[in-house]
């Protein structure tokens, strides 16, 4: 079968939902009568654009349903965060242990200017700002949530 039809039943498989990984892509679109291997689903995913997010493979521009299920972005920092500290254009973020990751995709969500992008581990989020100036907002903004 063609790329153009692989490509479209790529793309109805995920309009019924994000798909967790390349595996379960490639048993979906088996299902559908397509082989296609790791290195050709690869391609596939790079030519669609498709967005990979905490809820797996998704088409451009659904991965912020993710996010949107997410507690506010307040309510979050309030409950697991319990520092953050500047380091000239960086901020170190503590947070309970395995909160992290959801704390920085609130974080992201919330397009602040500040903040050029997030790192998240376990229990700590690494958030890079442009600026010493920026992380200070950033940073009083958050602990401003804290109190």
């Amino acid at each position: 079968m063609s790329k153009l039809s692989r490509h479209k039943a790529i793309l109805e498989i995920l309009d019924e939902g994000p798909v967790v990984d390349q595996r379960e892509l490639q048993k979906q679109l088996q299902r559908r009568g397509f082989d296609a291997g790791q290195a050709t689903l690869s391609r596939d995913i790079r030519e669609l654009g498709l967005v990979k997010s905490a809820g797996g493979y998704s088409l451009p521009g659904k991965e912020t349903a993710a996010v949107a299920d997410l507690p506010s972005v307040d309510r979050l920092v309030r409950e697991f965060v319990t520092s953050v500290r500047t380091a000239q254009n960086l901020l170190v973020t503590k947070t309970s242990v395995g909160s992290a990751q959801p704390v920085a995709a609130a974080l992201d969500g919330e397009n602040w200017p500040e903040a050029i992008g997030t790192i998240a581990g376990d229990d700590t989020i690494l958030i890079v700002c442009e600026n010493a100036r920026a992380a200070e907002r950033l940073a009083s903004r958050m602990q401003g949530m804290l109190a």
